[in-house]
């Protein structure tokens, strides 16, 4: 559904899980299986009425957190192109203009030929243009200049990341777990 939001699903501790529907959240306050609440109040979802007329209801919170151990080891969120073009602000790195997420590629700062891993401190969003001139050296090397330095993402900056439609105090939740090297505005 269009214009539905997401909630922010947390552990019980605060770490951030996952984005969930509206009807997952639902489910889990129904079950009993929400620890605590915060933020604004995301939707309403009615139900049918009962013998006296009254229309039940429940409150679906902007933030969930639930019941349950959920242990983590660290957190390394997988390296994909959309995200990486998010992270950079759909901007090219090295001439800083900025490009619809179909004119960006993906450009190892150590090449690959030169043993450049593809992990996200060694890639940045750059054009065509740049990433053609730059070639298999690195940007040194092309006498280019990066304009931030690539850093990976943690689960909260993941968090932002994949998701697109963030309520202003999801957003708030997250940005409280941004790393001070993190550029992000909503």
């Amino acid at each position: 559904m269009a214009g539905v939001p997401l909630i922010l699903r947390l552990n019980k501790s605060g770490l951030p899980l996952s984005w969930v529907t509206v009807e997952e959240a639902a489910c889990l306050l129904v079950k009993e299986q929400v620890a605590w609440c915060h933020g604004d109040i995301a939707m309403v979802m009615r139900g049918g009425l009962n013998r006296v007329g009254i229309q039940s209801q429940l409150e679906i919170p902007a933030i969930i957190a639930t019941e349950g151990d959920w242990l983590f080891k660290r957190f390394v969120p997988a390296l994909e192109n959309k995200l990486l073009f998010r992270r950079d602000q759909n901007l090219c790195l090295y001439c800083g203009h900025s490009f619809r997420s179909s004119e960006l590629t993906r450009d190892h700062i150590v090449p690959r030929a030169h043993g450049g891993r593809d992990v996200w401190k060694n890639v940045v969003a750059a054009c065509r243009r740049c990433n053609h001139r730059k070639g298999s050296r690195t940007p040194e090397g092309a006498g280019m200049e990066l304009l931030a330095i690539p850093f990976e993402p943690n689960l909260f900056e993941f968090m932002y990341l994949a998701n697109k439609k963030i309520l202003a105090d999801q957003m708030d939740f997250l940005k409280n777990g941004f790393s001070s090297n993190c550029r992000y505005s909503q």
